[in-house]
């Protein structure tokens, strides 16, 4: 199944924002250096499942750059996996929602928690408006930078952000907002490649959240995608406990879920190397995240 992170376009972006980016038979493997060190670090990302030959392709690509190990990540809910390979630290979620498009308005309606059908009719109640305007880029940002403070959680910064941008805005990705009494509240980047959808960046502002603004926005996004004539729309991501995947669980999605993560070592040392320094740098990060947490309370 093809998926926006195989593109063209982002592999251009990617490569604008400092990657190496190969292409072997068809997957696109983006290498980040490794700090201090001349090695790179591959990552397939939501591909399919490659075969044993395209595991020996990769392993040529790898020796001519450095690269000492690579992430994959199929974009595949049933496979079998190659020999050679060994389990990785997850990038992506396990897991994500597909809302299924082909059925009717009533249909999605009618499957949805009743919770989720009352907030739509709130923000419609409150003439919330839900538009598309890819001149909003300052304001989506404006509005991610405030919702990663507020939340706590770590995402890209500007550069990463505007870059993607600029390579996939007009093909790929869509700005929407939803504007209540002439403020934004949520800005939105929803990815359109083949006949899926997707929800991959989303922020929204503190203000006025009675109005119900992002429960409107999805239903407005997904009506958007059934007139582009698309099957899926992919909610992007499932974590138990959180929030956002109680947000997206109320609108009756299917849930999906992926074969796994997988890594193939190049250089074994040096790739055993990078894993140890990889669990002891996400270690430090959540304790970080954990003392963060206790000093908002």
């Amino acid at each position: 199944m093809s998926h926006p992170l195989q593109s063209k376009e982002w592999g251009e972006f990617r490569a604008e924002n400092g990657n190496l980016v190969s292409r072997v038979n068809d997957f696109q493997i983006i290498w980040s250096k490794i700090p201090h060190t001349p090695y790179y670090f591959g990552t397939l990302l939501k591909s399919g499942i490659p075969s044993k030959t395209d595991l020996d392709k990769f392993k040529e690509e790898a020796k001519k750059i450095n690269g000492i190990g690579i992430r994959i990540e199929p974009n595949e809910q049933h496979g079998d996996v190659p020999a050679g390979l060994v389990r990785g630290r997850r990038l992506f979620t396990p897991q994500t929602f597909w809302l299924d498009l082909t059925k009717s308005e009533d249909d999605l309606l009618k499957n949805m928690h009743s919770k989720s059908r009352y907030n739509i009719k709130v923000a419609q109640k409150h003439n919330v408006k839900i538009y598309e305007d890819n001149s909003k880029f300052d304001v989506f940002w404006q509005l991610m930078d405030a919702t990663q403070k507020r939340q706590g959680f770590y995402a890209h910064d500007e550069k990463y952000f505007r870059n993607m941008w600029k390579h996939l805005k007009d093909k790929i990705a869509h700005l929407f907002v939803a504007e209540y009494q002439n403020e934004i509240l949520a800005a939105w980047i929803i990815f359109k490649y083949g006949d899926i959808v997707y929800y991959p960046y989303g922020a929204s502002s503190d203000q006025h959240r009675n109005v119900m603004a992002p429960s409107l926005m999805l239903w407005e996004t997904a009506l958007w995608g059934k007139k582009q004539g698309c099957k899926t729309y992919d909610l992007w991501g499932v974590e138990e406990g959180k929030g956002f995947t109680r947000f997206k669980e109320q609108f009756g999605p299917k849930l999906v879920t992926f074969v796994g993560t997988y890594d193939l070592p190049i250089s074994p040392i040096l790739y055993w190397l990078f894993r140890l320094t990889e669990f002891l740098r996400w270690q430090i990060l959540d304790s970080l995240r954990h003392l963060r947490g206790i000093w908002a309370h």
